[in-house]
């Protein structure tokens, strides 16, 4: 396990990797340094071939709280605007965060044990499964200090939610709780321990065919840009790469011989 001093933790449970943020005493919110830190726990996760299913949750009683503010310079003079441009923190550290969970070679889940504010929400959206504390709550902060919902959240608010419920809850700012946000599409289920629950899901899914629920996501990503006639041939191309994969023919035999299938996520 990584050192407890660190902004992030990794470990590995079984085929799952477990990764904290962990600055809880700042809700867990993101500095710079956090999403290197991240990124350096995506990569031992995707670098050890017995790991197949990630799950991401928050340290303290918050989840993650969005941006530290403390990471921008509004200090008075007269390159203030630019010191304190929203702009470059975006895409340097929120963007490549929120790309590199939507293309992890295997599935993720968030267990949201806390608040998920601003991009702390979009977090949890660019996981593949979120399973959340009947106590968490989601916020879209941007309106309230004059910018617009990042890392993501824009789009996948609407994909989630609609356009209807998404533009108000961005506009207002006001908190979601985990049982409406299940209730209207934008997590998966409500659990008095979703750490456990998570965990018990990601060993679930590191037994089941890897390459085919991570080539789901990304047919299900493009959906919405494809007409129905494009999608259809990318279906068709899909299907043909995984019926040269070894779990496409373990699973079959499995069925024909009625037998529990021994996935190897190849």
């Amino acid at each position: 396990m990584t050192e407890p001093t660190a902004t992030v933790l990794y470990e590995v449970r079984g085929a799952v990797a477990l990764i904290t943020l962990n600055r809880p005493q700042a809700l867990n919110s993101f500095t710079r340094e956090m999403h290197h830190a991240l990124w350096a726990a995506l990569d031992q996760a995707e670098a050890n071939a017995d790991v197949r299913a990630a799950v991401i949750t928050g340290a303290g009683r918050g989840f993650c709280a969005g941006a530290d503010l403390s990471d921008f310079d509004f200090t008075p003079g007269p390159d203030r605007v630019e010191r304190a441009d929203p702009g470059p923190i975006i895409d340097q550290a929120f963007n490549p965060s929120t790309r590199r969970l939507q293309s992890l070679r295997m599935p993720t889940i968030a267990a949201v044990n806390g608040v998920a504010a601003g991009a702390g929400a979009s977090l949890v959206m660019a996981c593949d499964i979120a399973i959340a504390a009947p106590a968490a709550s989601f916020i879209q902060a941007f309106a309230k200090i004059g910018l617009i919902p990042d890392a993501g959240g824009s789009w996948l608010l609407v994909e989630r939610l609609g356009l209807a419920r998404a533009l108000a809850l961005a506009m207002t700012g006001d908190k979601l709780s985990a049982q409406q946000a299940k209730d209207w599409g934008m997590i998966w289920d409500v659990n008095d321990d979703p750490l456990a629950s998570a965990l018990a899901l990601g060993e679930r899914l590191s037994k089941m065919p890897t390459k085919a629920l991570v080539a789901t996501r990304a047919l299900m990503q493009a959906a919405t840009t494809r007409s129905l006639s494009e999608h259809l041939d990318a279906e068709r191309d899909t299907q043909s790469a995984l019926g040269r994969t070894h779990d496409y023919f373990e699973g079959v035999q499995a069925f024909l011989e009625k037998r529990p299938a021994q996935f190897k996520g190849e």
